[in-house]
């Protein structure tokens, strides 16, 4: 089940990589991201955070979920003023989305979530979709999905 809702734009701040869902790909490089998040204290070194929740952004798709397209893992921040070093920046513009929300074990539930999307007949931008987790995930977390849409 979803809801549809449009957000204002935003902006957030993190590390990124480039990836793909081509052999299972994506989810090597989401966890190692994921690690290198956590093992290098990444949010503390987001400067002028809104909030400690955790935002996984897909974006700079090369066309549909099939092909490549990048993924930050950050904070939404009060502005892109002073990024430091390691870091980048994302200014997400308004947009309407679907957004799901998953329930229970990570990532499980949001590999289902996910899923569903995939096939789905969702008549999706391919702009910026993005997953919100809680500050501190836990195996049973509550994790919203926001997927731009026409």
């Amino acid at each position: 089940m979803s809801d549809k809702v449009e957000l204002d734009e935003f902006e957030v701040m993190g590390i990124s990589i480039r990836t793909t869902n081509q052999n299972g790909q994506s989810g090597k490089d989401i966890g190692q991201l994921f690690g290198e998040f956590w093992e290098k204290g990444i949010i503390d070194k987001i400067s002028n955070k809104l909030s400690k929740d955790i935002y996984c952004i897909y974006y700079e798709y090369e066309s549909d979920f099939n092909a490549p397209y990048s993924v930050m893992l950050g904070c939404r921040v009060e502005s892109l003023i002073n990024i430091p070093t390691g870091l980048v920046g994302l200014k997400i513009p308004r947009t309407k989305y679907l957004r799901f929300d998953s329930y229970g074990e990570l990532p499980d539930c949001l590999i289902k979530t996910w899923s569903e999307i995939w096939n789905s007949e969702i008549d999706r931008r391919y702009s910026f979709d993005f997953d919100v987790y809680p500050e501190y995930p836990t195996d049973s977390a509550q994790v919203q999905t926001f997927v731009s849409v026409n």
